[in-house]
């Protein structure tokens, strides 16, 4: 897979350098960079404004791209031993994956799962979780009934973000734990929530309809945990 951008690019090179095949530059960098990337013993290809705008796909590449070996998903057998998971049902914005990924990363959930969707990009979430993907277990789980099913009899309390929730603030939480959340539109469904053993909600301290999805799940990850 290729991935751009200077803060991907960096990362990678810098915790990941066995991942590289390939460096691909479309502009002059420092001599210290070129040394660093010289050291890998891959190939240095120069791209010229157009391939680069085009391999990218009209995406901000900043001049800077890596092939990499490619990664997948984690299975779900590997995560049902977790103590913290948080699920994303029908979440479809890489941005907002990427930026939960992040956030889940920091604050000690073992691991995300994505589920109600078909499919998902990994090489726009390798850029959009800033390289935290390869530190944080991600699984894709197409089936959500089936998969609260699995997380049920794996000995977790699922709990459902939902906006006439229990205050996040007054709860106490199972010590094994997964915290259920929909997208930003639509939230999560009827019969989602109804699967799961509890409802949290953050609440408000002045009326608005909702939170950006990673936001809300930044904030019920930390006081969850």
């Amino acid at each position: 897979m290729t991935v751009y951008g200077k803060q991907i690019f960096l990362y990678i090179l810098e915790r990941y350098p066995e991942l590289i095949e390939e460096v691909y530059l479309a502009k002059e960098i420092d001599k210290k960079l070129f040394s660093k990337i010289a050291a890998t013993g891959k190939p240095v290809i120069r791209l010229d404004a157009k391939k680069a705008q085009a391999m990218a796909r009209g995406g901000n590449h900043q001049g800077m791209f890596l092939k990499i070996a490619d990664i997948g998903f984690t299975p779900f057998a590997a995560v049902k031993k977790s103590d913290f998971l948080l699920v994303l049902h029908g979440v479809t914005d890489v941005g907002n994956i990427g930026a939960i990924v992040r956030s889940a990363y920091a604050l000690g959930v073992d691991a995300v799962i994505v589920t109600g969707v078909k499919s998902l990009p990994l090489e726009a979430l390798v850029r959009t979780s800033s390289g935290a993907i390869f530190e944080m277990p991600v699984v894709l789980f197409h089936d959500s009934g089936t998969l609260l099913n699995e997380l049920k009899q794996a000995g977790f309390t699922t709990y459902a973000a939902a906006m006439d929730g229990e205050d996040v603030r007054e709860m106490r939480f199972a010590p094994r734990k997964a915290l259920v959340m929909g997208s930003e539109g639509e939230g999560l469904p009827a019969k989602v929530i109804n699967r799961c053993d509890r409802k949290v909600a953050i609440k408000m301290q002045r009326a608005f309809d909702s939170l950006n999805v990673s936001v809300a799940a930044a904030i019920l990850c930390d006081r969850m945990r």
